[in-house]
């Protein structure tokens, strides 16, 4: 029945961390369109901002990320003046009322960057909006990058929550993605952040890696669980060289396959789920203190670009090459191709090149997306009193998924659309079947599962 269930479900699908999907923006939402969005923010909503930093000191072969390779740090600070130029000219635009609530670096690499340009952002950030007094601040981390200077930094900035990379500890697969990272390396960089007062680590896991076995992820999940993270993700591998030309470093015949995939995805959960850690959503694991577990028990729980989130701001800001912002008019994206952002950001400030509005049907669609995403069910009557009779259609779509569906993944109980524990490894599939643009086959995407 299993086996079953997998070649049916696992087809290549989107992520859906937003809805319409990236491969669907447009170049007809531009500067112009976005510098009206950020007037519209008002001093009563919550924002959060995402700063890109597009580059790393090795390129990891697994990463599907939009960064580059460099040895070189001149980039990296050419880079950082015309981040600041994007981040002064937003912060002129948006009104001084609105608080950030978040912060969240990524890449690439945010920790390549040296002490003082790490403080020196979030001085530029400080100047240009106004903080929260209880902002969260979370930076992804590249163990081999981190020393005492950068620890420091990252205190100085005021860092909440560090986010490590992981993915396998034995040595077969970390050479064949490129990815040499120790236990006792990364051992040390948990207990290096906790000791300058950060409350919250995650670090994550990647299954459906070359060479990586059921035995190579209990070893990991085991070293994982000794160092007590407060969250853990555990991703499967993305597979998608056609994106990604880096990943063609791989070997396909060395990955393993759909059924073992599966197999590892349900030992890896059910080894976290057993010390004590709850299942949050389709990928995320925390503790049951965790802010994160907390809001999932509430139904608090978000999905943005970043994925899982407690984040309730309104407002997300993305700053620099590439980032992806996400406001109530609608979505926007910068410029990837890092010279060319330059060149916009330090000629104009802004550097928003594609983008979406939302139509009420997209942001009905939206919501029964991330109910599905994030709670696994979605309420009739609650799709009906947001969005009237436009929520027709939607209710007529999953009774008739779920009335044609013979293989138990999901059923109506009441006003009530659920998804059971036989389809929650295929949440993404079957929010797909929500998602009226997905069938005109824009974009690519990796296997469900």
């Amino acid at each position: 029945m299993q086996n079953s269930l997998l070649s049916k479900y696992s087809g290549a699908v989107p992520r859906y961390t937003s809805y319409p999907t990236a491969p669907h923006f447009h170049e007809g939402v531009d500067c112009g369109i976005y510098t009206q969005w950020l007037k519209a923010v008002t001093g009563r909503e919550r924002i959060s901002l995402y700063l890109h930093i597009p580059y790393c000191d090795r390129l990891c072969w697994f990463c599907a990320c939009h960064t580059k390779h460099t040895l070189k740090y001149e980039p990296i600070a050419i880079y950082l003046e015309s981040l600041k130029k994007e981040i002064a000219a937003v912060g002129a635009i948006v009104t001084p009322e609105a608080e950030v609530t978040a912060v969240h670096f990524g890449g690439g690499s945010p920790t390549m960057l040296r002490p003082e340009d790490m403080i020196g952002l979030m001085d530029a950030l400080k100047a240009a909006f106004h903080f929260a007094s209880d902002v969260e601040i979370s930076v992804e981390m590249d163990p081999n990058d981190l020393d005492e200077p950068r620890y420091d930094a990252l205190a100085a900035i005021g860092m909440t929550r560090a986010s490590l990379g992981v993915q396998d500890f034995h040595p077969d697969v970390q050479r064949a993605i490129n990815r040499i990272q120790t236990f006792d390396h990364t051992k040390s960089v948990v207990e290096a952040v906790r000791a300058r007062g950060v409350h919250s680590v995650n670090c994550d896991i990647l299954y459906g890696l070359p060479h990586q076995t059921e035995a190579t992820l209990t070893d990991t999940v085991n070293d994982i669980l000794s160092l007590k993270p407060d969250r853990i993700a555990l991703f499967g591998y993305a597979h998608v060289p056609w994106m990604k030309k880096h990943q063609t470093m791989i070997q396909e015949d060395i990955l393993p396959g759909l059924e073992e995939r599966f197999a590892q995805m349900s030992l890896a959960a059910a080894m976290l789920v057993a010390a004590g850690y709850e299942p949050v959503g389709i990928d995320h694991f925390a503790l049951p203190s965790d802010s994160m577990a907390v809001a999932a028990r509430e139904g608090r729980l978000k999905r943005n670009f970043q994925g899982y989130t407690e984040d309730a701001a309104e407002v997300l800001i993305g700053l620099g090459a590439s980032s992806i912002g996400q406001l109530p008019q609608g979505y926007v994206q910068n410029m990837p191709a890092t010279g060319e952002y330059q060149r916009m950001a330090d000629g104009q400030g802004l550097a928003t090149v594609r983008g979406v509005a939302l139509t009420e049907d997209d942001r009905m669609r939206r919501t029964v997306i991330e109910e599905i995403m994030c709670r696994f069910s979605l309420s009739f009557d609650a799709l009906r009193d947001a969005f009237g009779p436009l929520a027709t259609d939607v209710v007529a779509e999953a009774r008739s998924f779920a009335a044609g569906n013979r293989d138990g993944i999901c059923r109506i109980e009441g006003e009530r659309f659920v998804i059971t524990d036989a389809g929650r490894p295929f949440a993404r599939t079957i929010a797909a079947v929500f998602d009226s643009y997905l069938s005109n086959g824009k974009g690519r995407h990796s296997v469900a599962v």
